[in-house]
């Protein structure tokens, strides 16, 4: 699988808006996106990304608009599954 290396996020009015509600920063979706443990190809070319901030996991749904430039469509909290596909992936690392 090819690694996403996210060098800039694209935001908007619209985006850091919807990002409040779920009660995300911008701050910690750049972060999330320079720490980014695992991804995965979703639909109309997006991208699911989980990072870490400190120990909250961030799921990042993006875009890309050229290399290492992603448009940020929303961020969350990781769900269920996603937790535990990193916990995985990070006790696979460790052992």
């Amino acid at each position: 699988m090819t690694r996403i290396v996210i060098k800039k996020l694209i935001f908007d009015a619209y985006n850091l808006e919807h990002i409040r509600k779920h009660n995300v920063s911008e701050m910690e979706v750049i972060e999330a996106g320079k720490r980014i443990i695992f991804h995965k190809k979703s639909y109309k070319s997006r991208y699911l990304a989980v990072g870490r901030v400190n120990r909250r996991l961030i799921a990042l749904a993006i875009r890309r608009v050229n290399t290492g430039e992603y448009y940020l469509v929303t961020a969350r909290d990781a769900g269920k599954n996603e937790r535990r596909r990193v916990y995985e992936k990070e006790k696979k690392q460790n052992s």
